[in-house]
């Protein structure tokens, strides 16, 4: 591995670096001309998406701050009612007693189980 990276940048180095014949010697970049190019375009561009994703909810009047207008919380499948909420805090008793009911069960409840 280090025989090859130190003979990598060997041949490298013995590669010329002048203009090919034919191309043309452009003149340097200003500074300027290069912070607009590769700053000041970038920040445009940024600034246009943020505009166009929070001026619509500004222009409705609803708040952008992250601390804004909590909604209440989506539960799929809804709420459940108190009734359900005790049925199924009683579900213990019930399996309870499906084990009492069965013949030949060892006290467990649940699992896959078949007889020949």
């Amino acid at each position: 591995m280090r025989t090859s990276i130190l003979s990598s940048v060997t041949l490298t180095s013995l590669a010329p670096a002048d203009i090919p014949v034919g191309w043309s010697n452009p003149q340097p970049v200003h500074a300027l001309h290069f912070l607009l190019l590769f700053v000041g375009i970038p920040v445009l561009i940024t600034l246009g998406i943020l505009a166009a994703v929070y001026l619509p909810g500004v222009v409705r009047g609803e708040s952008v701050a992250p601390a804004g207008a909590r909604t209440d919380d989506q539960w799929f499948g809804g709420r459940r009612d108190p009734a359900q909420l005790e049925a199924s805090q009683s579900g213990s008793a019930q399996l309870e007693s499906a084990e009492k009911t069965h013949e030949g069960t060892d006290g467990e409840a649940g699992g896959a189980g078949g007889t020949w």
